[in-house]
């Protein structure tokens, strides 16, 4: 022990800063290889302490209560390491191989499920050798990806059990939904692999569809806007399950004054679960929106409920549509159920009138208000709303002089370029 402390001195007063990249990365690669050594034979020792009672020494009554109170590890890393001790001891070759620096912790704690007494009963009571399985694991730990090794364990573990019974797949799935103080959410959950792969194939589909030129978008964040995606989607077809004979909406309240004030006007309006947002989104939310006016008394008892009022009328969208075919921000080919009718100037502090000159195409990404692009700024993921976006392929930009001091803070914007122009040139065969 005293050798081992001695040779973690000397690493930690060498200058990392003098060697060459690949000394370093040579290096780095011997000391995960020791590092696993290293595992192995506390896993193994950790099983001998275990099998000699050696914890009663110290007044506990197992090697996983003394693991926590004596090396302060979590009780899920204590009891991980006394089953990988465990599993050392059934499968010699994986043993021979996790001492020698070539199998990891992480790879050993896959395969320790193999050797519980009720799998290792199981394997006995089906005449199995555990030599052969032994030697399989050895094989595909040290000679495959990673991501094979759960999918080989996984299939071992259902062979023991070939007449089961077929789980629930209901069981298996469940979602935690939390909302925060200023409306935005965090979720997780857990599905099972039918539900994950029809989640995940969905969810796949409009991330791969919505991904213009440009994007800096992370992958999470392309899966985040997929997801929102997807439920604006569902919400406009109208496919959602009718509730109390309405389908599901959005709904947003915001006094009037508030929404014909041009400020932002942050916490202005209350969306249908509770969530407070701006009066800058609430217009965003009304360009492609149903209006409905109601009056308040000064008890807060509403007076009149006024008409309902679509503020891009059917007619006017499907003209939309026809002209821009796509979402008409630079590089994006969205498709236009996808996209919301936008007004190119904002129809309530602009006076901009809902007509066809002054509305266009936006998905959902781009058409969310976002912070302007500053000189000494990298430009923002998300653009301005109510700004001039490119133009249909065969209409002109607007000029700088048509545009309010508001519009020249927008992103450059550029033509969209023909089908033809974006088609790959054919090869002429020699």
């Amino acid at each position: 022990m005293a050798d081992l402390a001695s040779v973690l001195d000397a690493l930690a007063a060498e200058d990392l800063h003098a060697l060459p990249a690949g000394v370093h990365l040579d290096s780095l690669r011997e000391l995960a290889q020791a590092r696993n050594r290293l595992d192995a034979e506390i896993a193994r020792r950790v099983r001998v302490a275990e099998n000699t009672q050696a914890a009663e020494h110290d007044g506990q009554k197992t090697m996983a209560s003394w693991l926590r109170g004596h090396c302060h590890l979590t009780p899920r890393t204590a009891a991980l390491l006394v089953r990988n001790g465990r599993a050392l001891e059934h499968l010699p070759k994986v043993a021979a191989a996790c001492a020698g620096g070539s199998i990891t912790a992480d790879q050993l704690t896959v395969i320790a499920p193999i050797t519980t007494p009720a799998n290792l009963a199981a394997a006995a009571d089906q005449r199995i050798d555990l030599g052969a399985i032994d030697t399989a694991l050895h094989d595909v730990a040290t000679g495959e990806r990673y991501h094979r090794l759960p999918q080989v364990v996984a299939h071992y573990l259902a062979c023991l059990d070939p007449d089961g019974t077929e789980p629930d797949p209901t069981a298996d799935r469940s979602l935690t939904l939390i909302k925060h103080a200023d409306g935005s959410g965090s979720f997780r959950g857990d599905l099972d692999p039918v539900g994950t792969e029809r989640f995940q194939t969905v969810l796949e589909s409009f991330q791969q569809k919505n991904r213009p030129d440009g994007d800096d978008r992370t992958r999470a964040q392309q899966l985040a806007d997929a997801l929102v995606q997807w439920a604006d989607v569902t919400l406009a077809a109208g496919s959602a399950p009718i509730l109390r004979t309405h389908k599901p909406q959005v709904i947003v309240t915001i006094p009037l004054a508030d929404l014909a004030d041009p400020a932002t006007g942050p916490g202005t309006a209350r969306m249908g679960f509770g969530a407070q947002i701006s009066a800058a989104r609430a217009r965003w939310l009304a360009c492609d929106g149903t209006i409905t006016r109601i009056v308040i008394g000064p008890d807060s008892q509403p007076l009149d409920l006024g008409r309902t009022r679509r503020i891009t009328p059917p007619h006017l969208r499907r003209a939309v549509e026809h002209r821009d075919v796509t979402c008409v921000f630079a590089g994006c080919d969205a498709p236009s159920h996808w996209c919301d009718v936008h007004h190119l100037r904002e129809w309530v502090a602009d006076q901009g009138e809902t007509s066809l000159e002054n509305s266009g195409l936006l998905c959902e990404r781009h058409h969310t208000p976002g912070p302007p692009r500053l000189p000494h700024r990298p430009r923002s993921r998300r653009p301005m709303a109510h700004l001039p976006p490119r133009r249909h392929r065969d209409q002109p930009l607007r000029t700088a002089a048509h545009l309010s001091s508001t519009d020249r803070l927008a992103p450059s914007w550029t033509p969209r370029r023909s089908t033809a122009e974006r088609r790959p040139a054919s090869r002429t065969p020699p």
